[in-house]
C-alpha cells in the first residue's frame, strides 16, 4: 500500500510539473479507437503558487490545441491483449495529435474501461489536534480509514473522501479551518485488476511516454456528461463502448461506485456479422446506418443491400429488411441494459433520491436506445455528450468521446484523493510493523 502511494504521489506531481510547463496529453485506450487530445495551459503562473493539486487547491484554464483518433489495436474488453499492436496505435495517435500542435508531448494521463473494477466504501474517525482542522488533521482521518484486504492481484485506482463531519456536522467538502473536536470521513476506494494496469503502464512507457495519471473510464465518463445537479443530486452514467460498456454513480459531486459490464457494441456487431454473413467491417456500416432497437412498419419494406466480395454473385447481392436487422440487434442491446440493471440494483441506485441515467459512448447512438433503457433501467432515462470543455474539434464533440473529454477535466481539475496529503509517519511504521509479523508468522 506504500509503495502505492508513494506511486500515486509521483504521478501527481509530474502532472503539476507538466502543467506548469504549459503541455500535457490525454490519452482514451480504447477497445475500438484510441483517441488523444493535446492540451495547452494558460493561467500557469496562478497554478504554480499553489500549493497542491486538487478540486480545494486551485484550477487551471486549458484549450486543445491538437487532437487525434485512431482504430484500436490489440485491446479487448478493454484491457491490452496485443502490446506490440497497442504500442503502434499509441505512437501513431500521439504523433499525429503532436503534429497537429506544432509541440512535444512528453507527459500523458489514460484512461481505460476494464479490469474489473470493484468499490469499497471506507470511514475513519480521528481527535482534532488543537481547536482548528489542519491539513495534517484530514491526512490523519484519511489514514484512519480501515483498509479491506482487496488482494495481492488488485490495485487501487482511486481512493476519494466523498463526505466529511465535523462533530454533528455532516456533508461538509472541506473540513479544513473549521473548528471542531471530532472528525470524521467517509472514502470511495477504486480497485482494478493489477495486471491490467501494469501492462497498461508498460505499453506507454514503451511508446517514449511518461505517465503522469490514470483514471477509470467509468469516473471520467460521469465527469463530462453528467451536468451539475446530477453529480450533486445522484445520477448514473453508463458509458457504452466497442468492448465494455462503464457504469458509475454520483453523489454530491463525488463517484460513490463504479462498475464494467464485459459487452458493448462490438458484440452487437458481431452478431450482426454472424447473423448476416457478412465481414465486421460490412456489419459496423449496417450498424451505424440502418442499425436500430424498435421496429415500427415501415421496417419490413425498408430493404438493406449487404455488398459483399466473395466473387458469388447472389451472395454478395443480397438484401434484408431494416426489421431483421433490429431483430439481431435487440436482444444483444437488451442483454448488456439488463447486466447494467443488475449492476445498478446491487449498488442500491434505487435508494438514491433522483435516480437520473445518462447514457453516453459510442454504443448510446443506436436509435431508439434511450427508449429501451427507460423500460429495462427506469424513467429518468436521456442520452448525453461530453460538456464544459471548449474549443474541441467537431469530430471530438459526440457521445464516443465522453471518457476523452472527462479526461481533460480530470487532469486539470482533480478532486482531491488519499495520496493528495501527506500520510503520518505512523501509518508507515504500523504498516511495515504489520508487514514484519506476518512475514514472521508465515516463516516461522
Amino acid at each position: 500500500m506504500t509503495e502505492l502511494y508513494q506511486s500515486q504521489r509521483a504521478m501527481r506531481a509530474m502532472r503539476k510539473a507538466a502543467m506548469q510547463r504549459g503541455v500535457i496529453a490525454v490519452l482514451d485506450v480504447g477497445t475500438s479507437k484510441i483517441a488523444c487530445l493535446v492540451l495547452r495551459f494558460d493561467g500557469t503562473d496562478r497554478l504554480a503558487s499553489v500549493e497542491g493539486i486538487g478540486s480545494m487547491a486551485g484550477q487551471s484554464g486549458f484549450r486543445v490545441i491538437g487532437a487525434n483518433t485512431i482504430m484500436s489495436r490489440g485491446v479487448k474488453f478493454g484491457e491490452i491483449d496485443t502490446m506490440q499492436e497497442t504500442e503502434r496505435a499509441i505512437r501513431t495517435v500521439v504523433q499525429a495529435a503532436q503534429k497537429m500542435a506544432k509541440i512535444r508531448v512528453d507527459h500523458v494521463i489514460a484512461c481505460f474501461s476494464g479490469a474489473e473494477p470493484r468499490s469499497y466504501g471506507l470511514d475513519g474517525q480521528i481527535d482534532v489536534h488543537g481547536q482548528m482542522v489542519g491539513e495534517q488533521d484530514v491526512a490523519r482521518v484519511l489514514a484512519a480509514c480501515d483498509v479491506p484486504d482487496y488482494g495481492a492481484d488488485r490495485e487501487v485506482l482511486h481512493a476519494q473522501p466523498v463526505n466529511f463531519a465535523l462533530d454533528h456536522r455532516s456533508g461538509l467538502n472541506d473540513p479544513r479551518g473549521q473548528v471542531g473536536q471530532v472528525l470524521t470521513t467517509d472514502m470511495h476506494m477504486l480497485t482494478v485488476d493489477k495486471a491490467a494496469v501494469q501492462n497498461l503502464v508498460h505499453c506507454i512507457k514503451r511508446c517514449d511516454l511518461e505517465l503522469a495519471g490514470i483514471a477509470s473510464s467509468a469516473y471520467v465518463s460521469g465527469l463530462s456528461a453528467l451536468v451539475e445537479d446530477e453529480q450533486e443530486l445522484g445520477a448514473a452514467c453508463i458509458d457504452m463502448g466497442g468492448g465494455a460498456t462503464s457504469l458509475s454513480i454520483f453523489m454530491k459531486k463525488h463517484m460513490i461506485f463504479a462498475d464494467t459490464v464485459r459487452m458493448g457494441g462490438d458484440h452487437v456487431t458481431g452478431d450482426i456479422s454472424m447473423g448476416l454473413q457478412v465481414p465486421m467491417a460490412t456489419a459496423e456500416r449496417i450498424k451505424t446506418f440502418y442499425g436500430g432497437v424498435v421496429a415500427t412498419g415501415m421496417d419490413d419494406r425498408d430493404m438493406i443491400e449487404l455488398s459483399g466480395d466473395t466473387g458469388d454473385w447472389e451472395h454478395d447481392r443480397r438484401t434484408v429488411s431494416r426489421a431483421e436487422l433490429i431483430g439481431i440487434m435487440r436482444p444483444r442491446v437488451e442483454e448488456i441494459l439488463e447486466e447494467v440493471r443488475a449492476r445498478l440494483d446491487v449498488a442500491g441506485f434505487e435508494h438514491l433520491p433522483s435516480q437520473q441515467i445518462v447514457l453516453t459512448g459510442g454504443g448510446s447512438q443506436i436509435p431508439g436506445l434511450d427508449g429501451l433503457a427507460s423500460k429495462i433501467l427506469g424513467q429518468q432515462v436521456r442520452l448525453g455528450r461530453p460538456m464544459r470543455v471548449h474549443g474541441l474539434p467537431q469530430a471530438a464533440t459526440g457521445p464516443g468521446f465522453a471518457a476523452t473529454v472527462g479526461m481533460c477535466l480530470f487532469a486539470t481539475h482533480p478532486q482531491d484523493e488519499w495520496w493528495d496529503f501527506d500520510l503520518p509517519v505512523d501509518r508507515y511504521h504500523s504498516r511495515t510493523i504489520g508487514r514484519a509479523v506476518r512475514w514472521f508468522r508465515e516463516n516461522w
